[in-house]
């Protein structure tokens, strides 16, 4: 079993950063693919960032050149540094990780087996 736990969501005003954190604990993956998804109120959760065991990444369109994905595997931890945050950025963010990498199987939310319970990021105009 996995656990994942995320932090480091806030409030913000537009044009400004933030970085998310989750800490995973439980039993090593030696292939898989973590990432971040967000979910909006009212709207379908989507994916924002992913990353795999080989350090290959993925961005949404809407994210690209603003969040970077990266992680510590000494300190089993995922990060998303968010910049030049815009409103529409607003949402739970959720940290999700699987057995499988991001390449061999699309990264929509339903192939990932392990969430964390969410953290709120909001950015005002």
């Amino acid at each position: 079993q996995v656990q994942l736990v995320e932090s480091g969501g806030g409030s913000v005003q537009a044009g400004g950063s933030l970085r998310l954190s989750c800490a995973a604990s439980g039993y090593t993956l030696s292939r898989y693919c973590m990432g971040w998804f967000r979910q909006a109120p009212g709207k379908e959760r989507e994916g924002v960032a992913h990353i795999d065991n080989s350090g290959r990444t993925k961005y949404a369109d809407s994210v690209k050149g603003r969040f970077a994905i990266s992680q510590d595997n000494a300190k089993n931890t995922l990060y998303l540094q968010m910049n030049s945050l815009k409103p529409e950025d607003t949402a739970m963010y959720y940290c999700a990780a699987r057995m499988i990498d991001c390449y061999s199987l699309d990264t929509y939310p339903g192939t990932f087996g392990w969430w964390g319970q969410g953290t709120q990021v909001t950015v005002s105009s």
